[in-house]
C-alpha cells in the first residue's frame, strides 16, 4: 500500500518539495513589476549589467538587481534579462558588423588610457565587442596630472602606441595645457590624444537618453558629479550616491546613439591609432 506520508516523518526538506519553483520571467520594456522589498513599482525602461532600471507613474527611475524580490499582480516571479532572437547581421554597441563569435584575440602591448573609471566604464559598454576583438585594452590614469610621470615609467614605442582621452580639451584649458607640454615631450612621437570639450564624461551621454532635459550647469567651487546630482534632486550625499547616479546613467546608454558625436570620433580615431602599428 503507497504510505502518501512517506517512510521518514524527520527527512530534511519538506518545506522545499512544497514549494512551487517561481516562474522566470523576461524583462522586457514596459513590462510592470512590483519591488516586494519595498512596494515600488514601475515599468521596465531598462536592462543593462545584471540591473533592471524601472520607472514609476511620475518619471522617477531606480535600478534593482535581476533575479528573485519582484511581483506581477502580486504573484512573486523571477526577472531574466530578456532574450532576444537574431534577425539579421548582427550589430555591436559601437555600430560595427559583428564578427562570427571567437575567443578574445591576445591584448596588443599599445592601451587605450581614459582617466578615469567612469570613462573606462562608459568605453568598455559601447566599444567593448570591437575592443576584445583587436585585443585593446583600456586602462584608467585617475587624471590627467599623472599621464607624463606613466608614460615615463611605461614609455611608448612604436611597438607600443598609447590613445589618450581626455575631458575638456578646450582652448586654454588645465587639460590642453598638460597634454601639449606631454606631446611636445619625448614620448609624443607614439601618442595619440583626442578629447571631448565636457567637464566631465557624463555630459557625453545624451540628455535624452538619461530621461532630462539637458545637463545641469554646475557653479564653480562645487564638484561636479555632486552639482549634477543635486540640481537633478538625485541623492548626493556621499560616493555611494555618486556611483549610484553614474549607474543610472550608464545603465540608459544602449549603444553610440546614446553618446554625444563629440565623444564618437574621438574614441574611433584612438582605436584606429592603437591597432594600426605592429603587433
Amino acid at each position: 500500500m503507497d504510505d502518501r506520508y512517506g517512510a521518514d516523518v524527520l527527512a530534511t526538506g519538506w518545506r522545499e518539495r512544497a514549494q512551487k519553483p517561481l516562474a522566470r520571467v523576461e524583462a522586457t520594456r514596459d513590462l510592470v513589476v512590483e519591488v516586494a522589498a519595498d512596494g515600488y513599482c514601475g515599468a521596465v525602461v531598462g536592462v543593462a549589467g545584471g540591473n533592471v532600471e524601472l520607472e514609476d507613474r511620475v518619471g522617477r527611475r531606480r535600478l534593482f538587481p535581476l533575479g528573485p524580490g519582484f511581483l506581477i499582480e502580486g504573484v512573486a516571479v523571477v526577472l531574466v534579462p530578456a532574450v532576444v532572437a537574431a534577425t539579421g547581421p548582427k550589430r555591436t554597441a559601437s555600430g560595427s558588423f559583428a564578427g562570427p563569435e571567437v575567443r578574445a584575440r591576445v591584448a596588443r602591448a599599445s592601451r587605450i588610457l581614459v582617466e578615469g573609471r567612469h570613462d573606462a566604464e562608459l568605453v568598455e559598454k559601447v566599444w567593448g565587442d570591437d575592443l576584445r576583438a583587436e585585443g585593446v585594452v583600456v586602462e584608467y590614469l585617475q587624471g590627467v596630472d599623472l599621464l607624463a610621470p606613466m608614460l615615463d615609467e611605461d614609455p611608448p614605442s612604436p611597438e607600443r602606441r598609447y590613445g589618450v582621452l581626455v575631458d575638456h580639451l578646450v582652448p586654454g584649458s588645465k587639460e590642453t595645457r598638460l597634454t601639449d607640454e606631454v606631446l611636445r615631450g619625448r614620448h609624443g612621437r607614439y601618442l595619440r590624444i583626442v578629447g571631448h570639450p565636457y567637464i566631465d564624461v557624463w555630459q557625453c551621454v545624451l540628455p535624452a537618453s538619461v530621461g532630462i532635459a539637458r545637463w545641469p550647469e554646475v557653479p564653480r567651487g562645487i564638484e561636479y558629479k555632486v552639482g549634477v546630482c543635486r540640481a537633478l534632486g538625485w541623492p548626493a550625499r556621499d560616493q555611494t550616491d555618486i556611483a549610484r547616479a553614474w549607474q543610472k546613467i550608464l545603465a540608459s546608454v544602449k549603444s553610440y546613439r546614446d553618446l554625444d558625436p563629440a565623444l564618437l570620433g574621438r574614441v574611433e580615431e584612438l582605436i584606429d591609432f592603437v591597432t594600426d602599428g605592429p603587433e
